[in-house]
């Protein structure tokens, strides 16, 4: 009888259910999408509820189509830096997730910024003080929401990351666990040691009695019927943040070897192989990629918060497009003279600025600038950010592949490819497999070798030397004067 791995890829924007087979093929796909709460502040939230809802949903919907389906494990991916709280003797959360993207916790950072704090944390965590990473956000639910405090006072609290909710809801609260990819970005954990930092802890108030026990990343984690839709219970084998798993699937096991990922925002992410640097970057930061089997490995990664965001931004907010498939004719069809530029800092700008009271704004702008060229500014944005990163990553790691190993849903863009090729100067390979998340977190199960990487298409720069100078200059020139004059 042939046997399955159902792989659950938790997104920012919803709630995705791969079939996958022995041969890590997949035969069954489904997704359902969660409200993406905002309010007037700009705060963003998920409902955790909602997220549970789905997946049972989604769980009972692929039971009807395949009821005598035979699940050898499940799989779990997801966003990582969203934070949620809940009630250890109930599983039933005590408010809204706040999802990575939210920068509301930036007046807990601003209390906490000295250089000694600053030099501790970055050292420690490998990460940047930043209100983007879950232990502000953890001690920002501790002084504003009742419910929280309240349960923290009985020693009845739940903090975690959306890997933890997912784990802990799944098996009805009899796990409560974590593994380094997602907790190394919480900016709690001992990046040397794998383990919650006392002091780390201590400087955000986060009790250490309410964060998850900390195990590997091919773990058995626990078992779940799915809330009595299985017959059985199946085991839960492997946890990867969604970053991790899409370097797992495309085969970057070697220092130097680096992808994008392109969704909601964008991982730029590079392994720097098993040893941790004695020094850190200071403009990136320093993560886990996983520990698998007791072996640990380390990446170097450069986060943006609006990729994919920004195209939902132009046609939800701005709605000057119909759909995001809109931007690929447009970009290509504006003025190539106009030199308009996104500053897209709509939750300040993350690596390798790390200017988080950055307000976005269009700069550059002239009276017969149109829509044309603000989809393209928008578009151009996101290229120049990762190249920025590039270069960065060129610095730590000279042995820097030569190609640019990109997935994800805006891979389809051909003037984002084209454009991004042509800035960096480097050829772009895209993954013919479109669900690497939950492949790769399906890999990491099991002993098997990783799956031969194939490629759909590739891009090759066709911009003269000139022309991309030109073109970098005038995007350096907005970032330094915009966050010289208005960081705020």
């Amino acid at each position: 009888m042939k046997s399955y791995t159902l792989a659950i890829d938790q997104s920012t924007q919803g709630t995705k259910i791969i079939l996958l087979d022995s041969n890590n093929c997949p035969v069954y796909k489904a997704i359902k999408k969660h409200t993406q709460i905002v309010n007037k502040q700009g705060w963003i939230s998920h409902n955790l509820v909602e997220i549970q809802t789905n997946i049972h949903d989604l769980v009972q919907d692929l039971l009807k189509k395949y009821p005598d389906v035979n699940l050898k494990n499940i799989a779990l991916t997801n966003q990582r830096e969203t934070a949620a709280a809940w009630q250890k003797s109930t599983g039933k959360p005590l408010c809204h997730a706040i999802v990575w993207q939210c920068n509301r916790a930036k007046t807990i950072i601003a209390k906490l910024d000295s250089p000694d704090l600053k030099k501790y944390v970055k050292k420690t965590s490998g990460l940047e003080l930043s209100p983007y990473f879950s232990a502000a956000k953890f001690a920002w639910f501790l002084q504003n929401e009742t419910a929280v405090k309240k349960a923290m006072q009985q020693q009845d609290l739940c903090l975690g990351t959306i890997d933890s909710w997912l784990l802990f809801t799944l098996t009805s609260g009899k796990s409560f666990k974590t593994e380094p990819s997602n907790a190394c970005r919480t900016q709690l954990m001992n990046i040397a040691q794998l383990t919650w930092d006392t002091k780390l802890c201590s400087y955000f108030k986060i009790p250490r009695f309410a964060l998850a026990e900390i195990t590997d990343s091919n773990s058995l984690f626990g078992e779940t019927d799915f809330w009595g839709l299985l017959s059985h219970k199946v085991p839960i084998t492997s946890i990867l943040g969604d970053s991790q798993a899409a370097l797992f699937a495309q085969n970057c096991f070697t220092k130097g070897s680096f992808k994008v990922t392109f969704g909601t925002g964008s991982s730029v992410m590079l392994n720097i192989g098993d040893k941790l640097p004695n020094v850190l970057d200071d403009k990136l930061n320093t993560s886990i990629a996983w520990k698998r089997s007791g072996k640990v490995n380390y990446v170097v990664e450069g986060n943006i918060n609006y990729a994919g965001a920004i195209i939902s931004w132009l046609q939800n907010e701005l709605q000057i497009i119909n759909s995001a498939s809109d931007t690929e004719q447009l970009a290509f069809s504006a003025n190539k003279d106009d030199k308009t530029v996104l500053i897209p800092a709509f939750s300040g700008l993350g690596a390798p600025y790390w200017k988080p009271n950055l307000k976005a704004a269009f700069v550059g702008m002239s009276r017969t600038t149109t829509k044309k060229e603000i989809v393209r500014a928008a578009l151009n944005s996101i290229a120049f950010q990762i190249n920025d990163i590039l270069h960065e990553f060129k610095k730590i790691c000279p042995q820097l592949e030569s190609e640019i190993h990109v997935d994800g849903g805006m891979v389809n863009n051909r003037y984002l490819m084209q454009f991004l090729s042509d800035i960096s100067n480097r050829k772009i390979d895209i993954s013919a497999i479109s669900e690497l998340s939950a492949l790769g977190t399906t890999l990491n199960s099991s002993s098997q070798l990783p799956v031969c990487q194939t490629y759909t298409s590739t891009y090759v720069p066709c911009m003269s030397q000139i022309e991309r100078t030109n073109i970098i200059n005038n995007w350096n020139y907005w970032i330094s004067s915009f966050s010289k004059n208005f960081n705020s």
